[in-house]
């Protein structure tokens, strides 16, 4: 089955051309096969994927995500009232499985979002964020690794594969 985001980017391309008819009927066929809500008015950059095929993922109306972002399984992206701005998510941004971005936010690059952790506050570039609520609780600079490198484990647990 392929992912949510596919539907999201045809529905994308039909709601930029001002065909309203299709972007709504990929919303429906996105809700009837994931249970989430990813609308066509949300601008979701190049690279940007729903991991798990993007289950249970919510996204509010003109939400804007950046480039190259991973979404976890679960995620919430959601306004707050009485405020009419909505979430604003940087390039590169980790969000963890289950986590909540509530209201008026501004999320930096390189960021990463624990899992269920709710973010009520503006997060700045390159921050790791954890907890209820969600607050600074490292770098992305201090880590031993990089989280954003996009590395295949294939080569190191090929010989351990059986094949037929």
């Amino acid at each position: 089955m392929p992912n949510a985001i596919m539907f999201y980017r045809v529905a994308r391309w039909f709601y930029l051309k001002n065909i309203p008819f299709v972007p709504k009927v990929m919303q429906l066929i996105i809700f009837i096969l994931y249970s989430s809500k990813v609308p066509a008015n949300a601008d979701i950059g190049k690279g940007s994927f729903l991991v798990v095929k993007g289950i249970g993922v919510v996204i509010i109306d003109k939400a804007k995500i950046g480039e190259r972002c991973r979404i976890g399984i679960g995620c919430k992206v959601v306004g707050k009232g009485p405020y009419k701005r909505v979430p604003v998510i940087g390039d590169d941004v980790f969000l963890g499985p289950g986590c909540v971005i509530v209201g008026p936010v501004i999320i930096g690059n390189k960021v990463i979002v624990a899992p269920n952790s709710v973010v009520t506050k503006s997060v700045p570039t390159g921050c790791i964020v954890g907890g209820i609520p969600a607050k600074i609780i490292g770098r992305v600079d201090e880590l031993e690794y990089d989280i954003f490198k996009n590395e295949s484990y294939l080569d190191d647990i090929a010989p351990y594969m059986v094949t037929k």
